[in-house]
């Protein structure tokens, strides 16, 4: 039996979390295992938005040898791509998502509006973020934290594939440190690379704390919604 101590909260996929031991596209296995923890939170009765990326396909940002705006417009059909999958998965387990696109394209997502995002959520339906801010020169990260204000969430879940926030990166110094906990602003100052400036900046002038965790590992997004502390807290004066 879960004890949630967040009802509505924002969870922060990236692409890449998709690809499993694949190099592109998505492992069917870990997208089944996103999808059944899902379920277990969604039993529960938290009310649960998703903004995914789309780096498994696409990655705007690292595109140099085209625009970047024509690049981040890939970006956001990969994220509408990455959307569906988990949608599908997600029906396929009697969920009743939806999902909604910053991007018009009618016969495959409705078009967001936070009314409507709010509106879903209320009638217990997971909501899938597509298509970024709708803008090139942002990034998913900045997406996650504008949703989350629009469907007035408590919470930003920020699965990564490492457990936590360090003061360099695990995967390549193992001397780095782990924080337990951070502020918005020293997240900033140290220029912590979990989530773009923008976004910190968001969550900072809203008071939105965003949880970082390592999102394979199972029963990581109970723990989140419980309250139990694993990976780091980013919040204000942490």
């Amino acid at each position: 039996m879960i004890n949630p101590v967040f009802k509505r909260v924002l969870l922060k996929l990236s692409g890449e979390a998709l690809l499993g031991s694949k190099s592109s596209g998505f492992d069917p296995h870990i997208v089944s295992q996103i999808a059944d923890e899902i379920k277990e939170i969604h039993a529960a009765g938290v009310q649960l938005g998703i903004v995914i990326g789309g780096g498994n396909i696409f990655r705007g940002a690292t595109a140099d040898t085209m625009d970047r705006s024509a690049a981040d417009a890939i970006g956001m059909l990969a994220t509408t791509i990455n959307s569906v999958v988990i949608g599908e998965y997600l029906s396929q387990r009697g969920i009743d998502a939806r999902v909604l696109s910053a991007v018009a394209m009618p016969k495959i997502a409705e078009l967001f509006t936070s009314s409507g995002a709010r509106a879903h959520l209320d009638n217990h339906r997971v909501v899938i973020i597509a298509g970024g801010t709708g803008n090139p020169y942002f990034t998913t990260d900045t997406a996650a934290a504008l949703r989350c204000l629009e469907i007035k969430g408590e919470v930003i879940l920020k699965a990564t594939k490492v457990d936590g926030v360090y003061d360099s990166d695990p995967l390549k110094n193992p001397k780095a440190v782990k924080f337990a906990s951070i502020s918005h602003a020293e997240a900033l100052q140290k220029n912590l690379k979990v989530m773009d400036a923008t976004a910190f900046s968001l969550c900072m002038d809203h008071n939105v704390p965003i949880i970082v965790f390592k999102l394979l590992e199972r029963g990581n997004l109970r723990k989140c919604i419980e309250g139990v502390p694993i990976g780091t807290i980013v919040k204000k004066g942490a």
